[in-house]
C-alpha cells in the first residue's frame, strides 16, 4: 500500500509539470467517456433497465398480421375474445384500446384528454396498484357498468389540484358522467406517458362480432413456465381455426408475438446501437491520441527511466508507475466525462423524437455509473499500456551516453500505428455520418404531396352521446369551417377524419362491374371523409376530373376522388373517372369516381404511397375531424382565434392537437435527425482528434529530426525538399489510414442499411467525398509541422541536443 501511495504522490507530480500536455490528455479523454456515458445512459434506460411491472419477461404484445400488406396491424374485438377463451398459455390476455375523453368541468374551460380503455385485470397483471383507490372489477368491464375512470397522477395534479377528496367525484367524459375510483402512482406511465386516464373496454355484443375492425391492441402474461416460442406456435395455431371460422374477415390473417420491452423499442434499437458503437470508436480515437502523447513523453523521459532502471528499479516497476500516471489521467478525464455526461444527456433527450421510448427514465444511474467507471479503467489501461511497455525496455548503454537525443524505432513505429488507426476509425464514423446526412437529405427532398407551409391543424372530436345523429355531426363542422373561414387571414379552410402522417384509416375495398376478390385477397385503401375546401387547404393537387363542391351533400349522388397510385395500380390503361367503387364503410354503396389528386405520404417521406380514397364528408359524417387552417402569416397566431370559434358553437367542445403541417412533417422524420445528427458530430469530433493526432506526431517528429535536417540543408537541400519529407511521411500514414479505414467502412456501414433511404450503404460519392475530406485534413495536419520544419536554420541545429 505505501508504494502504490507513492506512485500515486509521484504521477501527480509527474502530471502536474507538464501541465500543457495533461490538459489537451484530460480534454481528449473527457470528450470520449462523457460521449460513451450519456449515449449509454440511454440504452440503458430504453434497451436495458427493466419495464416498471411485475416479472416484466413474461409481458407478451400481441399483434395481428397479414402478409405482406400489414407485417403488424391491430387486433380485432372478435379475435381477441377468441384468444382469450382459447388459449392455455396466457394467465391473462387483456385488450388496451386508445380512446379520448372530452372532460368538462365547469371551474375550467373543457379540455381534450388522451385515454385507454383496458380490460379489468390490467393493473393487476402488471403488478402495479394504485396510489389511492382501487382499479375495475370484472363487472365494470360489461356493457352499462363501464362508467368509472382511474386518474393518471399528473392529470390529477395538473386539472385538479391534487385533491384529496377526488375518490367518488363525478366528471363529464364525452357528456357521460364517471366516477372516479382511483389515482395511479406517479411513476405509472402506459401504455405512453400521454395517457391521462383509464376506463373499462367494456366491448358490447355488437363489438364481440367484429372480426374484421382492427383497433385494439393484446397484451399477456405468459403462464410459468412457457416459452414465446410455445406461445406462438399455439397462438398461430388459433388464428388458423379462426380463418377457417370467419373466412370473410380472416383468411390470410395470422397472430405476432413480441416481448413487451423488445416491441416498445424496436424501431429505435438499431439507431441506438450504432450510435453506441461510434462513441466507442471516439474513445478508441481519443486513447489512441492520449497514447500517443504519453509516447512522446516517455521519450523525453528516457534518461529518467534509464537511469532508475540502471539503480535497480525492475521492468514491472517502472510499467507499474507509468500506468499510475495513465489510470490518474483517465480517472480525471472521466470525472470530467460523468459532468459533460449529465449535460449530454439533457442534449440528446432535447434532440431525441418525442416518442421515445421510456425517455422520462433516461437518467445517470448506478449502472451507468458502474459503466463509466469500467470504461475509464479500461481506458487507463488501454492508453498507458502501449507507451508503458515501450519505455520499460530503455537500451541503457545509448540512452545514458547519448543524453536522450531521439526516441527508438519502436517508438517511431508505435507511434506511426497509432495514427494509422486514428484515422481508419475516423474514416469509418465520417463515411458512416455521411451516409445518413446523404439520406436525410434525399428525405428532405420528398415531396409529401401538400404544402406544409402556412397551415394549421385542429383536431376536434364531439362526443357521440351530445352529437350522435350525422346531420348534428356535419352541421357542426359546415358551421365550424364556415366562421373560420371568414377569420382575416386565412386563405382557405377545410376538413379530415384522417390527417396525412399523423393518423391512418385503412378500409377494403371493390371495384363496380367487377368480379369480387377471394377472401383474405381484398385491396385496401387509406380513406379520407373530407370538406370540399380541404385539398385547396392542404395544396393537393388535382390531375383530372373535379374536385368536391358543396352540392355533394348528404342527398347528392355519391361520389369518390382517388389517388395517381391508386388510379395507376388498379385502373391500367383505362380512365378511372365516371367508374364506381364501393370502400368497406357500412352498407355497400358505390361511388362514381370523379378526379384523380397527387399523391400524399401517409405513413411517412421514407414509405411508399398506398392507395387513397377521398369522400365528402358531408356524405359520410364522422364526429371527429381535423380543421387545416391556411393562413397569409404565421398559422400559430390563429390559435386563440380557432379555439374561440370553436367555444362559440359549443361552450362544452375542446379542441386539440394545435399543431403546424411543417411540424407534423418535421416530427415525422425525427428519428432519422436524430441519428443523423449525433453520428454527424460524432465524425466532427473523429476528426479533430485524428488531426490533432497527426499533428502531433509529425510536429514531434519535426522537433526529434532537427539534428537530421539541418544536416541535409547543410548539405543542399532546398525548403521544399524538407516540406516533402516531412509532409510525404504524414500522409504515407494517413493514406494507409484512409485504405485500412475504407475497407472497415466498406464492411461496417451495412449494418446501417435500415437507416438509409434512397442511399446505398457502399454510396460511391460518399466513400469517394469523405476519404479526399480526411486526406486534406491530413495534408493541412501535416504542413504546419513542414512550414516550421523548412525555417531551420542549419547552423543553430548542427548544435542541436
Amino acid at each position: 500500500m505505501g508504494t502504490l501511495l507513492q506512485d500515486l504522490r509521484y504521477g501527480v507530480r509527474m502530471l502536474l509539470k507538464k501541465p500543457g500536455f495533461t490538459v489537451v490528455a484530460i480534454i481528449a479523454l473527457a470528450l470520449g467517456i462523457g460521449a460513451n456515458a450519456a449515449i449509454f445512459s440511454v440504452v440503458n434506460a430504453v434497451l436495458l433497465r427493466s419495464l416498471p411491472y411485475s416479472d416484466p419477461d413474461r409481458l407478451i404484445v400481441l399483434r395481428e398480421n397479414k402478409l405482406p400488406q400489414f407485417p403488424e396491424f391491430s387486433v380485432s374485438p372478435g379475435n381477441f375474445l377468441d384468444w382469450q377463451k382459447q388459449n392455455t398459455v396466457f394467465e391473462k390476455l387483456v385488450a388496451v384500446r386508445g380512446f379520448n375523453y372530452n372532460l368538462v368541468d365547469t371551474s375550467s374551460e373543457p379540455e381534450r384528454l388522451r385515454g385507454a380503455r383496458v380490460s379489468a385485470g390490467l393493473f393487476e397483471m402488471l403488478g402495479v396498484k394504485p396510489a389511492q383507490g382501487r382499479t375495475f372489477t370484472a363487472e365494470e368491464d360489461t356493457p352499462g357498468h363501464e362508467n368509472v375512470v382511474i386518474l393518471s397522477n399528473g392529470l390529477w395534479q395538473r386539472r385538479f389540484g391534487a385533491d384529496p377528496n377526488i375518490l367518488g367525484r363525478s366528471l363529464m367524459l364525452n357528456s357521460t358522467s364517471y366516477t372516479v375510483i382511483g389515482i395511479m402512482p406517479q411513476t405509472f406511465q402506459f401504455p405512453d406517458r400521454e395517457t391521462e386516464l383509464f376506463t373499462p373496454v367494456a366491448f358490447n355484443a355488437q363489438q364481440a362480432e367484429q372480426h374484421g375492425a382492427h383497433y385494439v391492441s393484446a397484451i399477456g402474461r405468459l403462464k410459468q413456465g412457457v416459452t414465446i416460442e410455445q406461445a406462438r406456435t399455439e397462438m398461430s395455431a388459433i388464428a388458423a381455426r379462426l380463418a377457417q371460422q370467419y373466412p370473410d374477415s380472416n383468411t390470410g390473417w395470422s397472430v405476432s408475438l413480441f416481448q413487451m420491452q423488445e416491441y416498445e423499442a424496436r424501431e429505435i434499437k438499431p439507431a441506438l446501437l450504432i450510435l453506441l458503437g461510434a462513441v466507442a470508436l471516439v474513445l478508441l480515437i481519443a486513447c489512441a491520441n492520449v497514447a500517443n502523447l504519453l509516447l512522446a513523453r516517455a521519450t523525453a523521459r528516457q534518461r529518467e527511466i534509464a537511469i532508475r532502471t540502471a539503480l535497480g528499479a525492475s521492468r514491472w516497476r517502472v510499467i507499474r508507475q507509468l500506468l499510475t500516471e495513465s489510470i490518474l489521467l483517465a480517472l480525471v478525464g472521466g470525472g470530467l466525462g460523468l459532468l459533460l455526461a449529465i449535460w449530454g444527456t439533457d442534449l440528446l433527450l432535447a434532440l431525441a423524437p418525442q416518442d421515445l421510448p421510456r425517455g422520462q427514465g433516461v437518467t445517470l444511474d448506478g449502472r451507468v455509473l458502474a459503466f463509466t467507471i469500467l470504461i475509464t479503467l479500461l481506458t487507463g489501461v488501454i492508453f498507458g499500456l502501449a507507451p508503458a511497455l515501450q519505455a520499460s525496455r530503455p537500451n541503457l548503454n545509448e540512452t545514458l551516453k547519448e543524453g536522450g537525443r531521439g526516441p527508438t524505432g519502436g517508438h517511431h513505429r508505435v507511434r506511426g500505428s497509432l495514427v494509422i488507426t486514428e484515422v481508419a476509425l475516423a474514416l469509418v464514423l465520417l463515411i458512416g455520418a455521411g451516409l445518413l446526412i446523404r439520406s436525410f437529405h434525399r428525405l428532405q427532398q420528398v415531396d409529401p404531396g401538400f404544402n406544409p407551409k402556412n397551415a394549421l391543424t385542429v383536431a376536434v372530436s364531439l362526443p357521440a352521446k351530445k352529437y350522435a345523429e350525422d346531420d348534428q355531426q356535419s352541421a357542426f363542422f359546415a358551421q365550424l369551417i364556415e366562421r373560420a373561414s371568414t377569420m382575416p387571414g386565412v386563405l382557405a379552410v377545410g376538413a379530415t377524419q384522417s390527417l396525412p402522417i399523423h393518423d391512418d384509416y385503412v378500409l377494403g375495398f371493390n371495384i363496380q362491374g367487377r368480379p369480387p376478390d377471394a377472401p383474405g385477397e381484398e385491396p385496401n385503401t387509406n380513406y379520407y371523409a373530407v370538406s370540399p375546401g380541404y385539398f385547396k387547404a392542404m395544396g393537393i393537387s388535382l390531375l383530372r376530373g373535379r374536385l368536391f363542391t358543396e352540392q355533394d351533400k348528404k342527398d347528392a349522388p355519391r361520389v369518390a376522388i382517388i389517388n395517381e397510385t391508386m388510379a395507376k395500380k388498379f385502373f391500367p390503361g383505362e380512365d378511372p373517372i365516371g367508374k364506381g367503387i364501393n370502400v368497406t364503410n357500412g352498407p355497400e354503396r358505390f361511388r362514381e369516381i370523379v378526379g384523380i389528386v397527387s399523391d400524399v405520404k401517409q405513413y411517412g417521406l421514407d414509405k411508399a404511397t398506398p392507395a387513397q380514397t377521398y369522400e365528402p364528408f358531408l356524405q359520410e359524417p364522422f364526429s371527429g375531424m381535423t380543421l387545416i387552417v391556411r393562413t397569409e402569416g404565421d398559422p400559430t397566431a390563429m390559435n386563440a382565434s380557432i379555439r374561440s370559434q370553436v367555444l362559440s358553437i359549443d361552450k362544452d367542445q375542446p379542441v386539440s392537437r394545435i399543431r403546424t403541417l411543417e411540424q407534423i412533417v418535421y416530427e415525422s422524420v425525427a428519428k432519422q435527425r436524430f441519428s443523423m445528427l449525433l453520428l454527424g458530430v460524432f465524425g466532427v469530433v473523429a476528426l479533430i482528434l485524428a488531426a490533432v493526432g497527426l499533428y502531433g506526431v509529425m510536429s514531434y517528429a519535426v522537433t526529434q529530426r532537427t539534428h537530421e535536417i539541418g544536416i541535409r540543408m547543410a548539405l543542399g537541400a532546398q525548403q521544399k525538399d524538407v516540406i516533402r519529407l516531412v509532409v510525404g511521411q504524414g500522409m504515407v500514414l494517413a493514406l494507409i489510414g484512409v485504405v485500412i479505414g475504407l475497407v472497415a467502412a466498406f464492411a461496417l456501414t451495412r449494418v446501417m442499411a435500415t437507416l438509409l433511404f434512397n442511399v446505398s450503404a457502399t454510396d460511391p460519392l460518399t466513400f469517394l467525398a469523405i476519404p479526399a475530406l480526411l486526406t486534406m485534413v491530413a495534408l493541412a495536419a501535416s504542413l504546419v509541422p513542414a512550414r516550421r520544419a523548412m525555417r531551420v536554420d542549419p547552423m543553430i541545429a548542427l548544435r542541436y541536443e
